[in-house]
């Protein structure tokens, strides 16, 4: 939107309302601080906010969404900032609607096991709130200690133990949310079963800010599994990973975790993983295990067995906290060890059936082969969900590089998959979509959103975007 003086004129008057209506300080409009609400952890490029609203509780939300539509000024919602795909970037002219103070844990209600949240509340923090009280709350994005819930049900989040345990819609039984005109909708329900009426919560999960503001969620807990243990899996080639996945299947195994990396990606890890790596390595798996502590022993041997089947060079395991935190370090610090292997580097976020795996991890070596650039891939094989990494030095490398991503999501179509698993659209593969989607589909989406937001104040430029080549922003 163009930064004119009349725009500017309804800016000013759309946060003196803001201003009166939320508690002092709540209004922002030094740039030094506005310059850390201009980015997220994607590669997208920055935009500075005309200002950021800290809101405290719903009714704050509803207040500046009012004042916003009225003088149709954008909003862009914001949790924890974590967004891979630039969903949390504002767009130009916008008010940021910051959700961070609203990380109050509302209450853990053990027999009915539910959770009750704010949208601020940080992933681990729920982790370690619920797991003392015996329950557990499974969707684990990597950034579980910095990202927060309503970001999670932003892009409904997920995360190693998809596997097992599914996606954070899987977890979402009801949601308090305020549309953009500044309606207080409750949604949902906090029981098991419910059928009344259209699934509005589940149409918001995944939604990416775009039709509504969450202030509350009521989520769905289970028991904490009794016991974990964990194993790492050296594999000789890529075909070895499907085969282990498939094994696993077959014999009745469900581990909670089944993360890959393939080649590339083990090599640049094989110097920091204060690990013995096999020198015929060229796949690696971290296979984890829950359960009861009768079961845990059974299946770990099983597991165990099943690896070396499909092929294993192999198999530490850890069976204590201290060794368990030992093998996932390097996991969970991979895509930063990507980051400081190059210049430049940007991540996409596939899915592709479990037994197309193979297939997509050698058409990205052929990828890297043909456009001069290093495209490691790790990510959750249980799932079939990879993040496919672009690694280059040289900025004229960068045609090469958008050719490469067309070529992945490209494939990756014609495997039966989806270009995103768990980061979501955005504005960075907003400009893909169609390739995936119909102009039907796309229609009736945008009709959809049209009916919450109807002037498309919220979240503008995410999911859909006009007609334009691709461009990923900055590196």
């Amino acid at each position: 939107m163009e930064t004119n003086a009349p725009y500017m004129r309804a800016v000013d008057k759309a946060l003196l309302e803001i201003g009166r209506a939320c508690a002092t300080g709540s209004v922002i409009r030094d740039r030094d601080i506005l310059h850390g609400y201009a980015s997220d952890e994607s590669e997208a490029s920055a935009t500075m906010p005309e200002a950021v609203v800290r809101v405290q509780n719903t009714a704050e939300v509803a207040a500046v969404l009012r004042s916003a539509n009225k003088h149709s000024v954008p909003v862009t919602p914001r949790a924890g900032g974590t967004s891979r795909v630039g969903g949390s970037v504002p767009s130009p002219g916008s008010i940021v609607l910051s959700v961070e103070n609203m990380e109050e844990i509302k209450g853990v209600e053990r027999d009915d096991h539910l959770a009750v949240v704010e949208p601020g509340v940080i992933t681990g923090a729920l982790h370690r709130t619920v797991e003392a009280e015996g329950l557990f709350y499974p969707p684990d994005p990597n950034s579980l200690d910095s990202c927060r819930i309503g970001g999670n049900i932003g892009a409904n989040a997920a995360g190693p133990r998809t596997y097992k345990y599914g996606v954070t819609s899987d977890y979402v039984l009801g949601l308090e949310a305020v549309t953009a005109e500044g309606t207080i909708l409750q949604l949902g329900r906090r029981t098991a079963k419910g059928v009344a009426g259209y699934d509005l919560t589940s149409l918001l999960v995944g939604s990416e800010g775009t039709l509504a503001v969450v202030t509350e969620a009521t989520l769905r807990l289970i028991p904490r599994p009794e016991e974990i243990c964990t194993l790492m899996v050296f594999l000789p080639d890529h075909a070895a990973i499907a085969k282990a996945v498939h094994l696993s299947l077959t014999r009745r195994l469900t581990p909670r975790c089944v993360e890959l990396l393939d080649s590339v990606a083990l090599e640049i890890l094989r110097p920091q993983a204060g690990l013995h790596i096999p020198t015929g390595a060229r796949a690696m798996l971290l296979v984890e295990l829950d359960g009861s502590s009768e079961d845990i022993e059974r299946d770990l041997e099983k597991c165990g067995e099943t690896m070396f089947q499909a092929g294993a060079l192999d198999v530490l395991v850890a069976k204590n906290q201290a060794e368990r935190a030992r093998l996932w370090a390097g996991r969970r610090e991979l895509s930063y060890s990507l980051r400081r292997a190059a210049n430049h580097k940007l991540s996409e976020d596939v899915v592709v059936p479990r037994s197309q795996m193979a297939p997509l991890l050698d058409h990205c070596q052929r990828l890297a082969e043909s456009e001069s650039i290093v495209v490691p891939t790790y990510g959750h094989a249980g799932d079939g969900n990879l993040h496919v990494n672009f690694l280059w030095d040289n900025p004229d490398q960068r045609p090469n590089v958008d050719r490469a991503i067309h070529g992945l999501f490209t494939k990756v179509l014609e495997l039966g998959g989806t270009i995103s698993g768990e980061h979501g659209i955005g504005v960075l593969k907003a400009p893909y979509l169609p390739m995936e989607q119909s102009a039907h589909v796309l229609s009736l989406q945008r009709q959809i959103k049209a009916v919450f937001d109807p002037k498309g104040i919220l979240n503008p430029g995410k999911i859909f975007s006009p007609d334009s080549p691709p461009h990923h922003g900055g590196c």
